[in-house]
């Protein structure tokens, strides 16, 4: 059983956990989260400023990050859902949702769950479709978006990820 939450201050210590478990097993795909580490309420805060498009950096659109916590209150997946993908970054390379999986929780269903999270919202939000990417490499990332409805689109190498990634898209 998983819970679907906004970023908030008392996952703290989960959070930290979280950022430990990739530190040690996949650093690189843990660096996105590293902001965290300096100052969680800030971090926090960002997410929350950016679901509603305020204090957006340069190239940003406004974005809905959920975390979903495990029955020990442990974040077993988070996932970001884009509000549009009205740069061509987004558009050609990163697509309307991300989700993540710590090292720990892989190969447990919580990449399914997190893209279903991501979907539901997307349809509250009033997405009819969404993009998504993934790295061609990346096998039970892109079985996960098959999964849940993903048909692909295309495939081509990407500038900036420096890999061929997949295009899918999925009805909301």
């Amino acid at each position: 059983m998983l819970s679907v939450v906004a970023p908030d201050v008392a996952y703290h210590d989960a959070f930290l956990r979280m950022l430990d478990d990739y530190d040690l097993h996949d650093p690189a795909n843990g660096e996105y989260f590293h902001d965290a580490r300096s100052d969680f309420e800030s971090y926090v805060q960002f997410w929350r400023d950016q679901e509603v498009g305020i204090n957006l950096p340069t190239g940003f659109v406004p974005c809905t990050n959920r975390w979903l916590i495990r029955e020990d209150g442990e974040i077993g997946a988070n996932v970001r859902i884009r509000h549009n993908v009205s740069t061509p970054f987004l558009a050609d390379e990163a697509g309307h949702i991300g989700y993540d999986v710590p090292p720990a929780y892989r190969g447990r269903g919580f990449g399914i769950e997190a893209l279903k999270a991501g979907l539901e919202v997307a349809a509250d939000i009033g997405l009819s479709h969404v993009f998504l990417f993934a790295d061609a490499a990346n096998v039970p990332s892109w079985r996960t978006i098959e999964r849940c409805g993903g048909v692909l689109e295309a495939e081509k190498y990407s500038n900036h990820y420096h890999c061929v990634v997949r295009r899918y898209r999925i009805s909301v």
